[in-house]
Formats: structure tokens, C-alpha cells, sequence
């Protein structure tokens, strides 16, 4: 098979399994609903900042725990059996497409019950919406890099910690401002060097994992 029908088959057999099991999706969603409830319980009302601030803090801890099972299931026999068939830059291609299409759904039902439960102060909504998506592909991508990684370190989560942190901390500045200026009422026009930013790091993101992954996966 080539490339394109390699990642498609991927994403089938990961959606498959997820679907069977429902374990990742059912996690986050109870980790997140609790969360909210939790900060609602403790602060009553929060402002706008706190708000947004509180939200991308919840989710990058719910991608972080999803992030981390990426690679929990590829055993190293599963992986010798891979090598045999597919292309690694097939495996790790279909892992970012499967786990930003997760991101994204858990994304905008996070912040549907987020909205539910606190008031919504956000004033440009289509704005925020875009923050959203680029932020959940922006952490898919970072989140299954690093996990490729720590699955060849025996799923050492110190790894992972250590390797994310230069990433997700400047990204996060990045999701937090463009956010925030959409909570603002300020327009796509004003925010084009953010989302220009974003774009950017998810290109260099996934760049790095198909060049640096297929070594990886010949050890």
C-alpha cells in the first residue's frame, strides 16, 4: 500500500479500538466535567481572565493524560509486526491525524459544558472557536511527538514532562493571548500573526516527528 492508504488503515484500526473500548474518551470526559464542577464549587464566578486562563489549564492537563496512552498499546512485538508492513511515517502520521481529531472533539465538548456551567464572557465567538481548534491540533501534535518518544523509554512520563515543557509553555502563551483578544471583541485581522504562529509550530511539529520517528523506530 502507499503512504496515504497506510495512514488511512491506521486510523481505522485506532478509531476501531477506541471505539470498542471508549476508554480515552470516557476518561477525559469524566476528568473534565469534574474539574469544571470542582472550580465551580471553589469559585462561585470568575472574570474573564481567570476564566480563559482556567480553561486552557484544565485542558492541557486532559490532553496530557490522553496524550500519554498514544503509544500504551504498541507493544514490541506489535511494533516488529508494523515494521513488517507499514511505513513509520505512516504510524506516526495516522497517531497525529487520530489524536487531533480526538483533541478536537474533546476540545469543544469541554468548552460546551465549561460554557454550561460558568458564563460564557467571550464576545467573538468564531475567534475563540478557531483558538480552540488550532490549540487542540497545536497539542495533539506536541503531545504524540513527545509520547513516540517516552514509548521508547519504557512510557517514562519524566521524559515526557521534561521533553514537552520548552513546547507547550510557549504555545500556551500563544493559545492564552489569541484567546484572550477574541474575549476582547478584537477581530481575525488583529490575531493573524498568532494564528500564523500556531500554524507554524504545528508545521515544525510535525516535520520533526516524521524526519526524527522512523529512527526511533528502528531500535
Amino acid at each position: 500500500m502507499n503512504l496515504f492508504n497506510q495512514v488511512k488503515t491506521l486510523i481505522y484500526k485506532d478509531v476501531l479500538l477506541e471505539w470498542r473500548s471508549k476508554y480515552a474518551i470516557n476518561s477525559i470526559l469524566l476528568y473534565v466535567v469534574s474539574t469544571v464542577f470542582v472550580c465551580f464549587q471553589s469559585f462561585k464566578s470568575v472574570d474573564a481572565v481567570v476564566w480563559n486562563t482556567l480553561y486552557w489549564i484544565i485542558m492541557l492537563f486532559a490532553a496530557i493524560n490522553a496524550m500519554s496512552r498514544s503509544f500504551l498499546q504498541e507493544t514490541s512485538n506489535r511494533h516488529l509486526y508494523y515494521y513488517s508492513l507499514v511505513n513509520p511515517k505512516a504510524i506516526i502520521l495516522a497517531k497525529i491525524i487520530y489524536n487531533s481529531g480526538l483533541m478536537i472533539l474533546m476540545f469543544l465538548i469541554a468548552f460546551l459544558v465549561y460554557s454550561i456551567i460558568f458564563n460564557n464572557p467571550v464576545v467573538n465567538m468564531p475567534v475563540y472557536l478557531i483558538s480552540v481548534l488550532l490549540g487542540s491540533i497545536s497539542f495533539a501534535t506536541v503531545f504524540t511527538m513527545v509520547a513516540g518518544i517516552s514509548a521508547k523509554a519504557g512510557h517514562n512520563s519524566t521524559i515526557m514532562a521534561i521533553l514537552s515543557f520548552p513546547v507547550i509553555i510557549p504555545l500556551l502563551i500563544v493559545l492564552i493571548h489569541l484567546s484572550q483578544s477574541s474575549m476582547l471583541g478584537e477581530d481575525l485581522d488583529t490575531n493573524l500573526r498568532h494564528i500564523f504562529l500556531l500554524l507554524s509550530i504545528n508545521v515544525v511539529t510535525i516535520s520533526i516527528s516524521l524526519l526524527l520517528f522512523p529512527y526511533l523506530w528502528r531500535d
